[in-house]
């Protein structure tokens, strides 16, 4: 699904709180005197002395080996051209992002004011030593060409220009699969190029030591044919020169087997595509829109596999697939160069990828039930978490190969749990949760509608397609509110509890309350009036169909807001308690916290039941929960109330569920130190890996640790997420971020599904 968006939401996503999309931060100690002389003079001056001496000690003491530069002028902008380095420097800093969230490769964007060969050449090679790597981008052709290969020749560091390579990669990879399907033979195949930039030009380079034969190759620019009769021909396009008798696209087309689009919207028609060979590959990469439309060529022709540039078609040709994980693999060889066997190497091992089984989060984003290898996927996707580890290690693999790896790798599994362990999953899980809530959006009563946060928060969920929004409040103040901040919040549902329109349905509600609560001393009268309160109208909106889901709490109290539902609503079968779980996003991946808002003092009896809520509710995010609950103490190495209490839990869940990974009673870092854990407790069932779930004793302990991850951690903190009720309920913390009042709505949405389909994988 391709989300639209809002000149107002993209100005702002840049702008608001601290301006751009990165930061540096320390990795370091820090807070001492002894700390800051350490990290500057005197200390510094040791590893200076020891670099001095051993110059390849730099990779040892800076952080210069995962360091990469991405560099521009800003002549060539994605698609706007030359628009300066300045203006070019928010794409620098998202690719930044992209090489951080994808390979944790740490960035310096830097925009060079100098259009020349020399100038660009000169400057990036007096700045090198700063870093492992240089990524060039949006640097216009032929320039490109030339500042490229020079940096290669003057430089012992891996270059790029990504602009040029990362699509060469990609496409070969579909080309691969596109033979595998078809059963073509490269050797044969006769080839069409539309576009002679910088791109086309590394892109058919590629293609030819891939097999493809130079005669078959036709390449196409602005003006025609690149044929012997042309005299305008740069020497980079003079490479490509056709002996065949063409002078247009469309005399290239007849007869091709393969077309690659890198030029402009609408260049291909039907008759075109028709004269084409059987099981035409088409890749047509004009963005945003393609040379000929998706809808129009698979229309045309039935036997066709293609790519587009766009997320919302099959086969999407996306760099991201690529520049991350070649420079992760050549970095942790310390390669002095990206060869062209490295960029072949990425190709077959992404062309591989596609061939295997398609993780479940994987289908979740793309809303499919079981993406397979074929015509429609023969490009792996972006989000696809394995990615890392298939295509760094193919690359480190080729750089070693090839004879320019200083540092090689001698242990594989080691390195592939380091790429893993580079990541955790955290990234990924934020990004499933909310393709898993686009898959099937539900209504959910937002019900404090009158603050701004909610109705910025209403906004993104709809842009994103997450949740339809059913505001709850007086209609003219939420109009008011939305007119005066400009919110895309048209035509969206709003209803007043208090209004004469909402009378009928008012007094529904009170009848269906009076008839729970009357003998707990609710009569008709304080039914009536309980339901002109948004706290429990918005619950019997959702007990009775009219809405899927409810969130409150951002302004009212926590017991305020849940006492309501638990009245209305109820537990689900089966379910003796209710109980409050928090996801912690964390650098080491999520971490699951229970009970942190419920339960005060359990007992044995609750304490298995949280156990359980929580292993179902984690299941439902793709993640097997590896369980730890918390004490003071380790397996009875301290006696008390506390310890017995969990170890009979313990001893109880190994019984009834043999299937669960859990153990304890267990302290906070024995759960999450794997060494300290297998080195003084082999027996446990948690040596294999750290704890990612841990359930608390009692709620203080469960309430405090959440907090001040969240504070003095800096963990992000997604929750409270209720277990246990009969329908999707939740509560914000007093004083949500929009941030996690979007996070709490993709739950809900979640939460409802599951209790609409009864399954939640």
């Amino acid at each position: 699904m391709k989300v639209p968006l809002s000149k107002k939401n993209a100005l702002a996503y840049h702008a608001d709180g601290r301006p751009g999309k990165i930061e540096v931060i320390p990795t370091k100690p820090h807070h001492s005197q002894y700390d800051l002389s350490l990290a500057y003079s005197p200390g510094v001056a040791e590893p200076c002395l020891e670099i001095r001496d051993n110059p390849e000690d730099v990779y040892k003491y800076t952080a210069k080996g995962n360091l990469v530069a991405v560099i521009s002028n800003g002549t060539a902008v994605l698609g706007l051209g030359d628009i300066g380095p300045e203006a070019g420097k928010p794409v620098m800093e998202g690719k930044g992002l992209l090489f951080k969230i994808y390979a944790d490769i740490d960035v310096f964007d830097i925009e060079i004011s100098d259009k020349t060969i020399d100038g660009m050449v000169n400057t990036i090679k007096s700045i090198a030593p700063t870093f492992g790597g240089i990524n060039l981008e949006d640097i216009k052709a032929p320039e490109c060409f030339e500042v490229e290969d020079r940096l290669k020749e003057l430089l012992d560091i891996p270059v790029m220009h990504d602009d040029q390579h990362g699509t060469a990669m990609i496409t070969s990879a579909g080309l691969l699969n596109a033979l595998e399907i078809t059963g073509k033979k490269i050797e044969d195949l006769k080839v069409v190029v539309n576009g002679a930039g910088a791109s086309a030009i590394s892109c058919s380079a590629l293609y030819l030591k891939l097999g493809i034969k130079r005669e078959n190759l036709v390449m196409v620019d602005s003006k025609g044919v690149l044929n012997k009769s042309r005299t305008d021909l740069n020497p980079w396009k003079m490479k490509f020169v056709t002996d065949r008798d063409l002078n247009t696209l469309a005399d290239a087309m007849k007869g091709a087997d393969m077309f690659l689009g890198l030029s402009v919207a609408g260049a291909v028609n039907p008759e075109m595509l028709l004269s084409m060979n059987s099981n035409p590959i088409v890749f047509a990469l004009a963005n945003p829109t393609p040379e000929i439309s998706y809808e129009l060529a698979v229309a045309t022709r039935n036997d066709i596999i293609m790519g587009t540039g766009r997320s919302d078609f099959p086969n999407q040709v996306n760099n991201v697939l690529g520049f991350p994980y070649i420079f992760r693999g050549a970095l942790d060889v310390r390669a002095t160069a990206i060869n062209d066997t490295m960029k072949l190497a990425a190709a077959y091992a992404l062309a591989d990828l596609a061939r295997q089984p398609v993780p479940e989060e994987v289908n979740i984003a793309y809303q499919v039930t079981n993406l397979k290898f074929g015509r429609d996927y023969i490009i792996p996707k972006p989000s696809d978490p394995r990615l890392i580890t298939h295509i760094a290690p193919a690359v480190a693999k080729a750089a070693m190969e090839t004879g320019v790896a200083r540092k090689p790798i001698v242990d594989w599994d080691a390195y592939n749990d380091e790429l893993n362990k580079r990541l955790g999953l955290s990234n990924p899980l934020i990004r499933q949760i909310k393709a898993r809530a686009r898959k099937n959006p539900k209504k959910v009563v937002f019900a404090e509608a009158e603050n701004y946060k909610i109705l910025k928060a209403a906004e993104i969920v709809v842009e994103e397609g997450i949740a339809h929004p059913i505001l709850l409040g007086d209609r003219n103040i939420i109009l008011s509110m939305i007119q005066e901040h400009d919110l895309e919040l048209h035509d969206i549902e709003i209803i007043d509890p208090r209004s004469d329109e909402e009378k009928p349905r008012r007094e529904m509600f009170a009848r269906q309350f009076h008839e729970k609560r009357k003998r707990r001393g609710v009569t008709m009268n304080a039914a009536l009036d309980m339901m002109a309160h948004r706290n429990y109208f918005g619950p019997s909106l959702v007990e009775n169909g009219f809405a899927d889901a409810m969130i409150s709490g951002l302004t009212s109290s926590y017991p305020a807001t849940i006492r309501p539902a638990l009245r209305i609503i109820g537990k689900k079968k089966g379910a003796n308690i209710v109980s409050g779980m928090y996801i912690m996003i964390t650098k080491k991946g999520p971490f699951f916290f229970a009970d942190t808002t419920v339960n005060m003092n359990p007992d044995i009896d609750k304490l298995v039941e949280i156990t359980l809520q929580t292993a179902e509710m984690v299941r439902q995010f793709n993640i097997e929960p590896r369980i730890a609950m918390l004490s003071y103490s380790n397996f009875g190495s301290v006696e008390g109330n506390i310890p017995i209490m969990v170890r009979n839990a313990v001893a109880r869940l190994h019984k009834e569920h043999p299937e669960l990974i859990v153990d304890g009673d267990l302290q906070a870092n024995f759960a999450l130190n794997n060494a300290l854990l297998r080195e003084n407790f082999p027996f446990s069932k948690l040596i294999d890996s750290p704890a990612n779930t841990l359930i608390f004793p009692y709620l203080t302990a469960g309430n405090i640790a959440y907090k001040l991850m969240q504070e003095m951690g800096g963990a992000e903190a997604i929750g409270p997420i209720l277990m246990g009720l009969n329908k999707s309920i939740h509560v914000l913390q007093m004083g949500s971020s929009v941030s996690e009042i979007v996070n709490m709505v993709t739950i809900a949405v979640i939460d409802a599904q599951c209790n609409d389909d009864q399954v939640c994988s």
